[in-house]
């Protein structure tokens, strides 16, 4: 029995999706189950619930022996840092599947080895270390920027020619679409040759700055797209008028920090040139076609 944990979100729908083509026995955990299709009603089991609460994971992992991974974000107004919510949000699971002898795939980041403080990317590092700690057989699928968090401002680009971030313009911004990192999920939870603990980059084949971002989004949308980065200082300032807590602003903005650092620099060093899934999924998606198919059609809606 495989457990697939945000069956609705951006990764996790398309991990169950493919668990389903697959046949094999799946159950899902749901704070909504309304938000299911008829698709996953009608050929998987549902806990409704948190898997972040204790009897709920325990429920779902009855009888499971692998499980996807992943925290869901915490809120923009979460008071707590995020290395405080990842490791509560991540206790329970992690103790139950210890016990039970559960295989776990996890969604985590890239940056293994990083001395700095990164916000939401520390947190992420910092349950890796629970799991192994807690003797978990552990896959880490170490992922960077993703490329679907440019979706947000793809109706700015089409209609006024340009995207922000706070990362510099100059900087090389490994890149990774959630088409790929669900794919190597998908084949490590179908797998069963694997035990231990082992982390599994996930970097797509291009090194692009946001400036040869822009380059791409503009030849790919036929109109001049520019890239501007504003401030840390102002980054922090308009999450906060958004409603962010005073602490999840100040994770946002040392994860861009560190991304600005080279928080993926060491572990990409260790491991050579890194192109495709890392996963024996096929060669992973580039910047370009994902442009074409996904942002694209976003930015013409």
């Amino acid at each position: 029995m495989i457990v697939v944990t945000t069956p609705t979100g951006a990764i996790g729908r398309q991990v169950l999706d493919r668990i389903l083509d697959s046949g094999q026995a799946v159950r899902v955990i749901a704070r909504d189950p309304s938000r299911l299709s008829a698709r996953v009603h009608a050929h998987a089991e549902v806990v409704a619930g948190s898997h972040g609460d204790a009897d709920t994971i325990m429920k779902a992992l009855d009888g499971a022996d692998r499980m996807f991974w992943l925290v869901p974000p915490a809120g923009l107004d979460h008071a707590d840092s995020a290395r405080r919510y990842y490791l509560e949000f991540t206790g329970a699971a992690c103790r139950t599947a210890a016990s039970r002898g559960v295989r776990v795939v996890g969604v985590t980041s890239l940056g293994h080895g990083y001395r700095g403080e990164a916000g939401l990317l520390s947190a992420a590092l910092a349950m890796d270390e629970l799991f192994e700690s807690a003797g978990v057989h552990y896959r880490a699928l170490a992922l960077p920027f993703f490329m679907e968090n440019l979706l947000h401002q793809a109706r700015a680009m089409g209609e006024r020619g340009t995207f922000v971030l706070a990362n510099a313009a100059d900087r090389p911004l490994p890149t990774v679409a959630t088409r790929d990192v669900a794919a190597a999920a998908a084949a490590l939870l179908l797998g069963t040759g694997w035990t231990g603990r082992a982390r599994v980059p996930l970097v797509g084949p291009d090194r692009l700055t946001p400036d040869a971002m822009a380059e791409v989004i503009s030849d790919t949308l036929d109109r001049a797209v520019h890239y501007r980065r504003i401030p840390l200082a102002d980054h922090r300032s308009a999450m906060v008028r958004r409603g962010a807590s005073p602490a999840t602003a100040q994770d946002f903005v040392d994860m861009v920090e560190a991304q600005n650092d080279g928080i993926y620099d060491a572990e990409l060093r260790d491991l050579g040139s890194v192109t495709g899934t890392g996963a024996d999924t096929g060669t992973g998606t580039g910047f370009r076609a994902w442009c074409q198919d996904t942002l694209v059609p976003a930015a013409r809606s």
